[in-house]
């Protein structure tokens, strides 16, 4: 049974952590202020850490125990998305033809990434556009995709010139 280990206000959302076996097993986006926080376990911690440095510095690498449990096909679009480089995109297309499959394929993998923002599924976007996030093509959870983007890309841009 998974356990709700934290509850991390963000900039974009609210971020419920769920944990299994002292893994992160999945990471769901809420509206801020929509619950309270519950005891943190010390994966809730280590989490909330992480998204507090991501947050100052997208940069920051991903040193997380995680389960992700999926098809193999999914698995492989989801380790995709660990290379795809921090300010950086590609769109389903580009993925697709790199798994011998199709955009949208790729698409569905995406909507059942259990773990988003530290799995990053926003970096991979439509040919013409942005594309969908969470399963949603318009609202709340797009535009989740777009700060991300956005934040990364100021961040990575902010860096090259200071770099």
């Amino acid at each position: 049974m998974k356990i709700r280990s934290a509850i991390i206000d963000t900039p974009f959302a609210q971020l419920s952590v769920y944990e299994r076996e002292e893994t992160v097993r999945s990471i769901d986006f809420s509206i801020l202020g929509t619950d309270s926080p519950d005891v943190y376990t010390p994966l809730g911690e280590a989490v909330a850490n992480w998204v507090e440095n991501y947050l100052n510095d997208p940069l920051v690498p991903i040193d997380l125990p995680m389960r992700l449990d999926g098809t193999s096909f999914q698995k492989s679009v989801w380790k995709v998305m660990l290379e795809i480089k921090t300010g950086n995109t590609r769109t389903y297309g580009d993925v697709a033809q790199q798994l011998n499959s199709s955009p949208r394929a790729v698409g569905n993998a995406c909507r059942r990434n259990p773990i988003p923002l530290i799995i990053p599924c926003h970096r991979i976007v439509a040919k013409n556009g942005i594309g969908g996030f969470g399963g949603e093509t318009s609202g709340n959870t797009v535009s989740i995709k777009r700060w991300l983007l956005q934040h990364e890309a100021e961040k990575n841009n902010f860096l090259l010139e200071t770099g």
